[in-house]
């Protein structure tokens, strides 16, 4: 644990690093969270598109998502969030324009979470 979760606009495809990006979010929550390194489970989605506000002007997005369990203090998961945001333009690459980017830290229910690997 966690889940971490990375949407990510089509005109980032081409100079995100997502590999280098998702070893340094899981490990952020190693330290921050103190969790296991095996139990960091990091995925990205591509999307084709975002609208942000109500400008005409098409913004690149990056939004996380974490899902942990519970028992984080507050100020741990904004530490988290702060982090994760420091940590991303170092694996943007070069991009045209603005990117906005979004944190979310929530929590799972512990109670009804499971984990498998399954098969080799």
């Amino acid at each position: 644990m966690p889940l971490i979760t990375v949407d990510y606009t089509d005109r980032l495809a081409d100079s995100f690093d997502r590999r280098g990006f998702g070893l340094a979010l899981n490990r952020l929550a190693v330290k921050l969270l103190d969790a296991r390194p095996t139990a960091c489970k990091t995925r990205f989605r591509r999307t084709e598109e975002a609208v942000v506000g109500a400008d005409a002007e098409t913004f690149a997005l990056v939004a996380i998502e974490f899902a942990i369990f519970p028992g984080r203090t507050a100020e741990a998961k904004a530490a988290l969030s702060e982090a994760v945001l420091a940590a991303l333009p170092e694996y943007l690459g070069t991009v045209v324009g603005p990117v906005q980017a979004t944190v979310a830290v929530g929590e799972l229910d512990s109670a009804a979470y499971r984990s498998a690997t399954l098969g080799g």
